[in-house]
């Protein structure tokens, strides 16, 4: 089980690329409010509460969270969006809801 969660923080790591502080800013915005379900708004927040945690705190529901935003940020990814440095669309703003900023 140790490895597993160890290739899940390094995963989500990897596809949460925005600070805690910047995240919970992003959600408290319109664009935010207006990129989709509250489902994506609710892992914004789980993620912030994630990433304040040492890793040693982790539990396996937040591993199980981590998991799920893995999954979501690679297939958001794997649709596509407007080109890099122009994008203001629902799927960047989408995507910043689970804590991944393509403009980054």
């Amino acid at each position: 089980m140790a490895d597993d969660h160890d290739t899940i923080y390094r995963d989500f790591g990897e596809a949460v690329n925005m600070a805690p502080a910047e995240l919970e800013r992003w959600l408290k915005t319109d664009e935010s409010r207006q990129a989709g379900t509250g489902v994506g708004h609710d892992s914004g927040e789980k993620i912030v509460a994630i990433k304040r945690k040492k890793k040693a705190e982790l539990t396996d529901a937040d591993y199980a969270h981590m998991q799920k935003v893995v999954g979501y940020v690679h297939r958001h990814l794997a649709q596509g969006g407007p080109a890099k440095g122009k994008d203001d669309s629902t799927w960047r703003h989408s995507l910043m809801n689970w804590g991944h900023d393509p403009e980054k």
